[in-house]
């Protein structure tokens, strides 16, 4: 296979990428009052959509959900026109958006709680991690358990963002299912230790995070919807005894709703890829629809991977934050430029929306 394949066209379900380069999601702490996404995410997307697809910044589906200060919604009508301005803007520039929809679960703090409210979990067991509240890094609070009546109004709390996400213009939406987040949480028995239905065994612990994709490919069509994964990572605290049989489970069960893509955290977000034994093979054969491979990732290895055929797609984080035209600077092997760690979270158009292209930094 030509290195040329990872800049050459792509089907995602009914969607035509340019390349098969994705911007991974990237929280960044700048939606405005109402959480609402202002003309700054407007110019960021913007500048950024030359990314065959993009996915959004995990994005809170209730106010239940949110676990960081100045994070987007997609929950009411002013979220949802914030966010068809930043569509718009993408699509006018031909670019491809995905909106990740996201419930923190215990990763949040009573401050952005309704009414102060404690976090809530599968079971009441605190994370030992921090989020970002009160402009500041905070330990999360002490969360209260879900109750079994709860669950269905969280299942239509992300139909309902999915149904919004697309009245606000998107292509489709990716559910957020890692890093330690609520159905990742679920889905992981160092989080969760319920006896009822959705506790226990491999098939219980999956449970949710089944009916939350399965809830979401009805309401807008499974070529639309994509889900993101992390099966050996240990982000926000979480962690696993069985990840092999459980995510095996949970990607067949995905596999037999026809998603459009899984979106695989291969080893330690952030962190180092052989963290854990795992064999993320054994869910690219399982999955027959996309494969988007995440972490660590740089021109070499995303043309190796794709020549062997073990993976469709390769998505990018970091390297996004400070290169607007990564995708030309990938294909032409450019030199990147570095990002400004000290304004990656919070604050206004600086290290945000005044990375330079290369043909300014040239011109």
């Amino acid at each position: 296979m030509s290195d040329a394949e990872l800049y050459a066209p792509y089907a995602l379900g009914p969607v035509t990428l340019s390349n098969r380069i994705v911007m991974a999601p990237l929280t960044r702490n700048r939606a405005g009052p109402g959480f609402v996404p202002g003309d700054l995410a407007v110019e960021y997307y913007r500048q950024r959509a030359t990314a065959g697809l993009i996915i959004t910044e995990a994005t809170q589906i209730s106010q239940q959900g949110q676990g960081y200060q100045n994070t987007p919604g997609i929950y009411d009508a002013a979220q949802i026109e914030g966010w068809r301005r930043v569509t718009e803007a993408v699509h006018a520039e031909g670019g491809r958006i995905f909106l990740q929809l996201w419930h923190v679960g215990r990763i949040s703090h009573v401050d952005l709680q309704p009414g102060g409210a404690a976090p809530v979990a599968p079971s009441a067991i605190r994370a030992e991690t921090k989020t970002f509240v009160n402009n500041g890094f905070a330990d999360v609070s002490e969360p209260r358990a879900l109750e079994l009546k709860e669950l269905p109004g969280i299942v239509q709390d992300f139909r309902t963002a999915a149904a919004n996400a697309i009245a606000a213009g998107f292509d489709g939406v990716e559910i957020h299912g890692a890093n330690g987040y609520l159905l990742d949480q679920f889905a992981k028995d160092g989080a969760n230790v319920r006896t009822d239905a959705y506790g226990g065994s491999v098939e219980n612990r999956a449970r949710l995070m089944l009916e939350v994709a399965a809830a979401v490919a009805e309401e807008i069509g499974a070529d639309r919807t994509g889900i993101r994964l992390s099966p050996a990572s240990p982000a926000n605290a979480i962690s696993s005894s069985d990840p092999q049989a459980q995510f095996d489970y949970i990607v067949d069960g995905l596999n037999a709703l026809g998603l459009v893509y899984i979106h695989v955290v291969e080893g330690a977000t952030g962190g180092p890829r052989d963290n854990a034994p795992f064999d993320y093979g054994s869910l690219r054969r399982r999955f027959k629809n996309t494969y988007i491979a995440n972490n660590g990732y740089d021109r070499t290895l995303a043309e190796t991977r794709l020549d062997a055929g073990e993976a469709d797609l390769f998505a990018f984080g970091r390297p996004f934050i400070a290169n607007p035209d990564l995708v030309e600077r990938l294909k032409t092997g450019a030199p990147l430029a570095d990002l400004n760690p000290a304004t990656l979270y919070g604050g206004g158009a600086e290290g945000y929306t005044d990375y330079p292209a290369l043909d300014a930094v040239h011109a």
